[in-house]
């Protein structure tokens, strides 16, 4: 495994629930195949601005939120068409907004939403499975 993918899987790993010791980041990592040394991950937590709180390691350079539209409105906006293939779903923008929308949709993290890779005027909604992909369909059609 690289590094940033390493280091990414620390962000997601801290992000979802709280991780108080090395050795619980390190078991974790190896429950998904990647494998750290001790010495690795106090490198790891120390370029990736993270520090031990009472609940548990947290990022203190958090980046600001992202600022401008919301996903509601990106997706209302946007959105011209939804193709089902499978578990996947081809979305359809208008010339040059493929990204913004695909990015908005990444930042939101749904459960129903493996990633996502954007065109010009195209994203490719990739979902775990079938039945997520009907959730998924359902949820963009009908943004909060």
């Amino acid at each position: 495994m690289n590094k940033a993918f390493r280091q990414g899987q620390i962000l997601k790993l801290i992000s979802r629930e709280p991780i108080h010791t090395q050795e619980e980041i390190a078991q974790k990592l190896a429950r998904l195949g990647v494998s750290a040394t001790q010495v690795t991950l106090s490198r790891d937590i120390r370029e990736l601005g993270l520090a031990k709180t009472a609940q548990g390691y947290q990022r203190l350079d958090s980046p600001a939120p992202p600022t401008g539209p919301t996903l509601a409105t990106i997706l209302n906006e946007y959105l011209l068409d939804i193709r089902e293939a499978q578990h996947l779903l081809v979305l359809k923008t208008p010339p040059g907004h493929a990204s913004t929308l695909a990015a908005a949709l990444d930042r939101a993290a749904w459960p129903e939403l493996a990633g996502t890779i954007a065109g010009d005027d195209t994203v490719l909604a990739i979902a775990p499975n079938l039945r997520t992909a009907a959730r998924l369909k359902r949820r963009l059609l009908r943004p909060a």
